[in-house]
């Protein structure tokens, strides 16, 4: 039997070379690009003849679903799966599976990185030492910026899904309490259900984990973020669409809003001149949030097992 023809058009955000592809390739005959551009042409040509394509970032519009007519399958490496018309792939009958849950651990380990840095200074203070500041001091210890204790402050958590919720977990370790927003309210017994508009004004640090829809779209802007307290630290590890940039670059800016750890933004990579990369007491991170190299590790082999089931005629993780 002739082996299915595979496509990877963008293997290396996953496996940068630490990983391999060796179980993919026990599966059909797998070209790999490390890196492809956006432009239709382009995708159209590395996908010809293909039946199953694996992408990160590259979409996959109505227009080239419907000029790949071999295409069966998209497997997509990541969880979030809104660069494919999924309505357009099932029209088509295309397959569509993404890989849920491989990144928990590791996101809620980043937004807890940031909340630290953000709560403690610590590598601002490490640098000052490290200028001769506590050498110079005339005390056993000094103070080169401001310390906040995360016990007994509120965290909300703006979507309960599965890394929302591991946030929630770790943030209730700490000694915070937790309020949560949903559509759906979900049995809990570390964290409240509250409104949206309570969850704005009561978190100390409101952290984002919703995924990207019309609803979601910028719901950090100019009006709710002048909801939240002036202490208050947002951190964003979801989507990068979530938030209006230029409305939260002025917040901080203006101390609306104490800090902010973002993750992910609109566009990826971003201008040199992103209103984000300029604001004040903001940590921003190149959408890392995923990477360790266990969660990759893990995201190969749930991806390789989508490929697996589908080619025995149980497709799973299919999201259209």
């Amino acid at each position: 039997m002739q082996k299915k023809k595979i496509v990877i058009l963008d293997a290396y955000a996953a496996n940068p070379g630490d990983l391999s592809w060796e179980e993919l390739q026990q599966l059909g005959d797998v070209t790999i690009h490390e890196r492809c551009p956006a432009e239709k042409e382009e995708i159209l040509r590395r996908c010809r003849g293909a039946e199953i394509v694996l992408t990160n970032k590259v979409p996959f519009n109505r227009e080239v679903l419907c000029a790949l007519p071999d295409l069966k399958l998209i497997a997509v490496q990541a969880t979030g799966y809104n660069i494919i018309d999924c309505i357009c792939a099932r029209e088509l009958g295309i397959t569509v599976c993404n890989v849920p849950s491989y990144s928990t651990d590791s996101v809620a380990q980043l937004v807890f990185a940031m909340i630290l840095e953000l709560c403690t200074g610590a590598k601002s203070q490490s640098m000052e030492v490290h200028k001769g500041e506590w050498s110079r001091s005339p005390d056993f210890t000094f103070f080169s910026c401001p310390m906040t204790e995360l016990a007994g402050l509120t965290l909300g958590i703006f979507g309960f899904g599965t890394i929302g919720r591991k946030a929630a977990q770790i943030g209730h370790a700490f000694g915070m309490k937790v309020l949560y927003y949903s559509r759906s309210r979900k049995e809990c017994d570390f964290a409240s259900a509250v409104t949206q508009e309570e969850l704005f004004r009561e978190s100390d640090i409101l952290s984002l984990h919703a995924p990207q829809t019309p609803e979601t779209l910028h719901i950090i802007n100019r009006e709710n973020l002048r909801k939240m307290k002036k202490s208050a630290i947002l951190i964003n590890t979801a989507r990068g669409g979530l938030v209006d940039s230029n409305a939260l670059a002025e917040a901080l800016n203006s101390n609306l809003i104490a800090g902010a750890g973002i993750d992910v933004l609109e566009q990826e990579p971003p201008p040199a001149e992103h209103p984000l990369l300029h604001a004040q007491n903001c940590i921003v991170t190149p959408h890392v949030g995923w990477a360790t190299f266990q969660a990759r590790k893990r995201l190969i082999k749930v991806l390789c097992g989508n490929v697996r089931a589908f080619l025995a005629g149980n497709p799973v993780n299919v999201v259209n």
